[in-house]
């Protein structure tokens, strides 16, 4: 069964820690991207972690019902099903859910999951991730601990963030967020293990933020500062003991350079979000597919066009593709392909 269990995740994320390398965690929005990201694990011979947005699941629910929850639970529940075809493990996560949104998204989530453990099977999604950026730490770690003690009932991983990564994503933005709190400082990372422990309460995994932007930026641009990760796993190995770590995840990192990319995994970044760079190559194929049969799938000057070019099959196809294409190329930088723990 290829939508790992529990254990599965578990070892999953072990492995990277312990390897040195990172799983792309590909946002989806469609059965389309879904499929797009299935293949490209495939063709990586990569373990993976596909995930849904607020944004994304209100969007797969469709414009007439936009309930976050209930696209999240179709995609989730189709991916469960075509992921038995695919000869890697894949791993479904929640992404962004900000504390306004925590019961109408992941409490129903996690909902389901309960009725699905009490039939014998296994989590819907296999992590879930609250977004506290935006509110006070204290408040941050609250909700937090709270989350954790219903994830870890049910054998899911939560992921949090401590600090603010910059630019936009799914409409929410951090515009005028003071420069500094785009950093995690030593001090935020105590008050975290301090408060939801280093793995005794449950297992998740932390956002620390470095530098980070969401959005789409020449390379050269985001200017990360990968040593941040390096002296605050210092700080917990010294607070806590030589065995004490966080198991890092890195937002925001289009247009980051391979170098920064690697020296994050090297200090503990397991998961890396991939959105934007699929957003684009995604579209770029449809675009492409237009601008060549540009007769066909436009009627113009009383034509007929040409009802093969038009037809949505034939440039989601080439879309998914390409897609796939560029999760395979993550993999790749991440460091994962190669290394399924079905192989």
């Amino acid at each position: 069964m290829p939508v790992a269990s529990p254990e599965q995740y578990q070892a999953m994320l072990d492995a990277a820690r312990d390897g040195k390398y990172a799983f792309p965690a590909i946002n989806i929005a469609s059965s389309e991207t879904l499929n797009a990201a299935l293949r490209g694990f495939a063709e990586a011979e990569s373990d993976g972690i596909i995930q849904l947005s607020t944004g994304g699941g209100s969007f797969a629910s469709g414009t007439s019902i936009g309930d976050m929850a209930l696209g999240a639970r179709a995609i989730a529940e189709m991916g469960h099903l075509l992921a038995e075809r695919y000869g890697v493990l894949i791993a479904f996560h929640t992404d962004h859910c900000q504390a306004d949104k925590v019961d109408a998204f992941i409490r129903p989530l996690l909902e389901v999951s309960r009725q699905r453990r009490a039939r014998g099977l296994g989590p819907l999604f296999q992590s879930h991730m609250f977004d506290g950026s935006a509110i006070d730490l204290a408040e941050n770690l609250e909700i937090s601990a709270q989350l954790l003690a219903e994830t870890r009932e049910l054998d899911v991983v939560l992921e949090i963030e401590v600090g603010v990564v910059g630019g936009e994503e799914d409409g929410v933005s951090a515009e005028g967020v003071p420069r500094e709190k785009l950093y995690t400082t030593n001090e935020d990372l105590i008050a975290t293990a301090t408060r939801l422990g280093l793995g005794e309460n449950g297992r998740y995994l932390l956002a620390a933020t470095f530098g980070n932007v969401h959005g789409v930026y020449k390379p050269g641009n985001v200017q990360l500062r990968p040593s941040v990760l390096r002296d605050g796993q210092a700080a917990i190995r010294e607070r806590f003991g030589s065995d004490a770590r966080f198991d890092f995840v890195f937002h925001g990192g289009s247009g980051s350079e391979l170098s920064d990319i690697h020296d994050a995994i090297d200090f503990g970044v397991i998961k890396m979000n991939i959105d934007t760079d699929n957003q684009y190559v995604f579209s770029r194929a449809i675009a492409d597919h237009f601008f060549s049969n540009y007769d066909g799938v436009l009627k113009i000057d009383g034509e007929v066009g040409n009802k093969k070019v038009y037809d949505p099959r034939a440039y989601l196809k080439k879309a998914e593709v390409a897609m796939a294409d560029r999760v395979t190329q993550a993999c790749v930088e991440l460091r994962s392909d190669g290394r399924s723990l079905l192989s």
